[in-house]
């Protein structure tokens, strides 16, 4: 199962590095950031492409998906921290600022995007001419322009345009998973791209609406946080019923986007299952909606 191949990835790049000596403390703090998990959509994507080109080299596809969510971890950390959404809990548990403060949160944010380009470079690839391609990939998907820090930076502004502001924020690391999927297993990276930046601001999008819609005890962390805290938000510009519209058709654009491949159906009911899980017909009762994938 691709559960199985993420979770053991995670666990050896924690142990590569941590059972080396590092301050308790701190090496605390990260294992709290990575485990448990969520549900690991951007690893899952990532090997579910690698996969549907082939999955040649599954040791570099493996290591990528890890790198992948290390970065995911570490935003989530940072996002969590006082100075931007305080938030006290995350994933349905203490966030790392609260529950070891908030020096140690930074460091631990700090040292797991050093640790995602360590997973990756040290991968024991049979394909190592395509390590600097996905170097590259992941390098693009964290830092500016088009970053999350990027995308996390548009909040300190006082205007900031929607569509870019979630497509930095949460759709780089997405476009990311799919492409260097593909770039993983030696498939060209650029027939991807478009998957990844679908998926990605339709995750943001979903994210906004439950926002709104749902509470703590379901979300796993605050709600009311894009109001509080003056965001961008697609619930708030274009309303609960265009939200939800605009995510169905970025479902859609996702599923008509999958490049021709042995792998494509499996790849089409992930996106699906996905959107059903981000943003259930129940959760949205009374807002009109279109049929997924149409």
């Amino acid at each position: 199962m691709l559960t199985d191949r993420i979770e053991r990835v995670l666990e050896k790049s924690l142990q590569a590095v941590l059972a080396r000596g590092a301050p308790p403390k701190l090496a605390a703090a990260i294992r709290h950031s990575v485990f448990p998990g969520g549900a690991r959509v951007r690893p899952h994507l990532c090997l579910a492409v690698a996969m549907a080109c082939g999955d040649d080299d599954p040791r570099l596809s493996e290591a990528y998906a890890a790198a992948l969510e290390l970065l995911h971890c570490a935003s989530l950390v940072h996002d969590d921290l006082p100075c931007f959404d305080n938030a006290a809990t995350r994933r349905g548990q203490a966030s790392v600022h609260a529950a070891f403060g908030e020096r140690l949160a930074v460091l631990a944010g700090d040292a797991l995007i050093v640790m995602s380009f360590q997973a990756l470079s040290s991968a024991k690839s049979k394909q190592p001419q395509r390590l600097v391609p996905l170097l590259e990939a992941l390098s693009a998907s964290v830092g500016p322009p088009h970053g999350i820090v990027a995308g996390q930076a548009w909040e300190c502004e006082s205007r900031a345009d929607l569509a870019r502001y979630q497509r930095e924020k949460t759709g780089s690391l997405f476009a990311a998973a799919t492409v260097g999927g593909a770039a993983a297993a030696g498939a060209d990276p650029r027939a991807w791209k478009r998957l990844g930046d679908s998926i990605g601001e339709a995750y943001q999008v979903a994210d906004d609406i439950r926002d709104v819609l749902m509470d703590m005890a379901q979300l796993g962390k605050p709600a009311g946080q894009d109001l509080a805290h003056d965001r961008p938000s697609a619930a708030r510009e274009l309303g609960l019923e265009g939200a939800v519209a605009h995510f169905d058709g970025l479902i859609s654009e996702a599923v008509s986007s999958i490049p021709a491949c042995r792998g494509a159906a499996s790849l089409r009911q992930l996106v699906l299952a996905q959107a059903q899980r981000l943003l259930p017909d129940d959760c949205c009762v009374g807002l009109r909606r279109q049929p997924l994938g149409v």
